[in-house]
């Protein structure tokens, strides 16, 4: 079986939804900018790449994955795009590895792209009435009382936090800690050799560059997290906030993944090597819960012990799973998120498993080598984790 490496890996900085740097440009365009630049990056003669997949949750219809691979100047590469909610841009960095590992293709550009400020607004019209309802998502499963399908912070934040007795407290006090990690990270430059900068034009019609993630705040504390109100008044009194949730966001991510003997033959130093990965299922109740079940199958298959993992990053989409994976399977808290995740880098949805992948893959590198992973839920019940060396 061929050894699937990860030769390039970049991603934009991460925007605030609706109000940041990144509200007037599209998924399409975000698209465009990793794709073109991770093909760079790559070193790889254009020639020798086979594929673009991306993950696109906005549901706008068509192949965004194809569009940003004509738009990047490969017109020979054709393009996919996937939908595993959340974990969608995880699902494309597999399915490249996966069919480099089969020898159907030895070069595959992989990410995400999202952009909440101009995602398409869809109406539907329930069935058996007259009634259109608006905005419309496609649900990843029937409604139940205590599992809604299309509000997260009941599905995931809420019901992992009370089925593992996650304090308010706690959740919070996790939540800080990511800004505060996510804000040294910036300032000590640790992402930048990952991020590629992005020229936005503001509503004056000014041109600037962000190349900063402009999610995470600083000088939150305990006091201002405290003060906020719950999501969910009528049902928790006491949890799940603004706070200890993710932010909604822009931005874009892509890794090209390479037949190692390929990379080789042009003198190519990989960044990593995809050892492992898995998806799960889970009762939609425990979605908060599906990453621990795919962490501990991605290292079965990678033969690796838990112990031997050097890094995690167990992706915030509520403070409280991550706090139920380190608790559950007794990592070390100062090995799980240490440059921040969700809560504060922010979460652009089809995009962060894919960013996931790229801020640990850079790490591995200044770090002379180890062991990382990647984890996630995504809606409906499914936990995706990856797993890589250098």
């Amino acid at each position: 079986m061929n050894e699937a490496v990860v030769l390039s890996a970049c991603r934009t900085a991460i925007g605030t939804a609706r109000k940041g740097s990144l509200r007037e440009t599209s998924a399409f365009d975000l698209a465009t900018v990793v794709v073109r630049e991770a093909a760079q990056r790559s070193g790889l003669p254009s020639r020798c790449l086979d594929d673009v997949v991306l993950g696109e949750t906005l549901a706008g219809g068509g192949d965004i994955a194809r569009y940003a691979a004509l738009e990047a100047g490969l017109s020979h590469v054709p393009g996919v795009a996937l939908n595993r909610h959340c974990a969608s841009g995880l699902a494309s960095v597999a399915t490249a590895a996966a069919s480099i590992r089969a020898g159907m293709d030895r070069a595959v550009i992989a990410g995400g792209t999202h952009s909440s400020s101009t995602a398409p607004v869809s109406r539907w019209r329930v069935p058996g009435t007259a009634t259109w309802e608006e905005p419309w998502s496609s649900p990843s499963h029937v409604p139940t009382a205590d599992a809604p399908n299309r509000d997260m912070a009941v599905l995931v934040g809420w019901n992992t936090a009370r089925l593992a007795g996650i304090s308010r407290t706690e959740m919070d006090a996790w939540a800080l800690r990511s800004h505060e990690r996510a804000i040294r990270a910036i300032d000590e430059g640790r992402f930048a050799d990952e991020i590629v900068p992005v020229k936005v034009t503001g509503p004056d019609g000014a041109v600037s560059v962000f190349e900063v993630d402009e999610h995470p705040r600083r000088g939150t504390s305990m006091a201002k997290l405290a003060a906020l109100k719950v999501l969910h008044p009528e049902i928790d009194s006491f949890s799940i906030t603004a706070g200890n949730a993710s932010g909604v966001n822009d931005g874009a991510a892509a890794v090209v993944v390479a037949d190692a003997a390929l990379a080789a033959e042009h003198g190519r130093t990989p960044l990593a090597t995809v050892r492992s990965w898995a998806s799960v299922g889970v009762d939609p109740v425990e979605t908060g819960f599906a990453p621990i079940a795919a962490i501990r199958l991605a290292l079965a298959r990678a033969r690796i012990d838990i112990e031997e993992v050097d890094l995690f990053e167990v992706n915030e989409a509520f403070a409280s799973v991550a706090v139920a994976t380190t608790r559950e399977l007794g990592l070390d808290p100062e090995r799980v998120n240490p440059f921040g995740s969700g809560c504060s880098l922010g979460h652009p949805i089809a995009t962060t498993g894919t960013r996931m992948v790229a801020t640990l893959a850079h790490e591995l590198r200044r770090r002379g080598g180890g062991t990382a992973v990647a984890a996630m839920c995504a809606g409906g019940g499914m936990g995706s984790a990856l797993v890589l060396t250098a």
